[in-house]
């Protein structure tokens, strides 16, 4: 499982999480929900090793990343905000390179690719490049490149941000298949309530803190809302009602 403990970190005087803390166990889908500014992205650095909290720790099957980066690190699988494919390079090309990053023998790594690759509903992208795909399939190229060295937790940072709805909805698909099928830990950071409706649990976080967390449904409860959507706008923007009075 994945622990968080009491994570903290400041820029200045600014808080960007607070003392947040939380687990994910494996075989689930975890969407934390916040609006921009939340601490979703510092959140997602400090987990990628990109930046070290000021306090607390992150532990990965009981590894923490404190004293073992490395390890931690190995075990993850990552699709950034940010693309960050090689336009210019095929998508066989940008699954080497990173198969290459991680030390894998590509003669023994190509099979599986080209099995994700199908199973992601691109069966005819291998030699094409990146730059003749569309938004979402390059979306499953980079989720495909995460899989490869068979992660326990994968993190996707905002991943649909810019696609249609019907890219949106494959996405999705495709990730709580790998969950469903490979038991893997799924932390899923968006803004957007529809993609947190389809959560086995959903974490609200506003401000660096942790707001409330369980099941859409518990979510909603505990929010004393009517729907998920209403309570999250209730919760992350307090002012809403008196501006629209």
């Amino acid at each position: 499982m994945l622990c968080i403990k009491n994570i903290s970190k400041r820029y200045g005087p600014q808080v960007a999480l607070d003392q947040l803390s939380f687990d994910i166990q494996a075989g689930e889908f975890c969407v934390l929900l916040g609006p921009n500014g939340a601490g979703k992205s510092t959140l997602f650095q400090v987990l990628t090793g990109l930046f070290s909290p000021d306090n607390g720790d992150v532990e990965l099957f009981g590894v923490s990343m404190r004293q073992n980066p490395q390890k931690v690190l190995a075990d993850l699988g990552v699709v950034f905000q940010q693309q960050s494919l090689d336009m210019d390079l095929s998508v066989s090309r940008n699954l080497m390179f990173h198969a290459q990053l991680h030390g894998l023998v590509w003669r023994q790594t190509e099979p599986q690719a080209k099995a994700l690759l199908e199973q992601l509903g691109l069966p005819d992208a291998w030699d094409k490049p990146i730059r003749a795909l569309s938004g979402g399939n390059r979306r499953k190229v980079e989720l495909t490149r995460a899989l490869l060295h068979q992660p326990s937790l994968i993190l996707m940072d905002e991943p649909t941000v810019g696609l249609d709805p019907k890219s949106r909805r494959d996405l999705l698909e495709a990730v709580t298949r790998q969950v469903r099928d490979h038991q893997r830990m799924v932390l899923w950071a968006t803004h957007l309530v529809e993609e947190a409706s389809q959560a086995d649990r959903v974490l609200v976080l506003n401000h660096g803190k942790l707001i409330a967390t369980g099941s859409p449904e518990e979510v909603r409860k505990r929010l004393g809302a009517d729907t998920l959507e209403q309570g999250f706008i209730q919760i992350t923007q307090p002012n809403r009602a008196k501006e629209n009075a």
